[in-house]
């Protein structure tokens, strides 16, 4: 019987909290495709530190914002590295906007980004995986598997980042969708932190205090971020369901979004 490695494809992995997964992935035995936009260097930076854990990895450019780009980035993971197991949508687009500042522009963007891109890629996986199991009369001993990466005021919202917000929540929904239509070829699952890394033009003070303000009195790091997207990639019977990680932030209501509660300018910040 023929073996295959496991793949993913680990969207944004290139910095910050997508890097983080892609080398976690690494460790837990994946081989790793890096998307990027522009990030190249990190990119290639993040596939060399991924080879040194002894794993394969390539990385792969795509800017989400051009549609044309993401219909190739599956195609690039196979010829590149193999049909991926597991797709990690991690790259987003988080720009302020408000309901007295929304601009179709903004929203359409988002929409790109955030939703439209992280559906693309589940349905060129599935279609990818049919298409193996079709023509090559490849075996699957498990589901392949979709983690969106959400955010935890899908379920405590407050009216900052509109824009940004309306785009996770399709996705959030997606989630359940996609995992009904795509059984029993994908998982789908979704993944929602809470503040977990600086944002903006936030300090590090204000980020700290920022992070405490939940009922375990902080907010996820990374490292759970990572942990829940390794568990999550290997739970085989967990499906159409989302995981909070987050400290209990989404429990505590909020008028404002965390990044503003700590700030002096509250009432004005953008």
């Amino acid at each position: 019987m023929n073996t295959y490695p496991k793949i993913a494809l680990v969207t944004g992995g290139a910095r910050r909290l997508g890097r983080s997964i892609a080398l976690r992935l690494a460790r837990d035995g994946w081989d790793v495709a890096v998307h990027f936009g522009q990030s190249e260097n990190d990119a290639l930076d993040t596939v060399l530190a991924i080879q040194r854990l002894g794993r394969h990895a390539v990385a792969l450019r795509a800017d989400f914002a051009e549609q044309s780009q993401v219909d190739t980035l599956i195609a690039q993971c196979v010829a590149g590295l193999g049909l991926p197991d597991c797709v990690v949508n991690s790259a987003s687009l988080f720009a302020y906007d408000d309901a007295a500042h929304f601009s179709p522009e903004q929203f359409a963007r988002h929409m790109q980004i955030n939703a439209v891109a992280p559906l693309t890629l589940s349905r060129d996986l599935y279609q990818a995986r049919l298409e193996a199991k079709n023509i090559a009369s490849r075996a699957f001993d498990h589901p392949g598997v979709i983690i969106n990466l959400l955010d935890q005021k899908l379920a405590n919202p407050n009216p900052d980042f509109l824009s940004y917000t309306l785009s996770k929540a399709a996705l959030y929904q997606a989630t359940t969708l996609l995992a009904q239509a795509y059984a029993p070829e994908l998982r789908v699952v979704g993944l929602a932190p809470g503040l977990t890394l600086i944002s903006g033009d936030q300090t590090e003070q204000e980020f700290k205090q920022a992070h405490q303000q939940t009922p375990l009195g902080q907010s996820s790091t990374p490292e759970d971020i990572v942990s829940a997207v390794s568990f999550l990639a290997s739970a085989h019977s967990i499906t159409g369901t989302t995981l909070f990680v987050d400290g209990g932030q989404h429990l505590t209501p909020s008028a404002r979004d965390v990044m503003f509660l700590t700030r002096a300018d509250t009432a004005t910040a953008k």
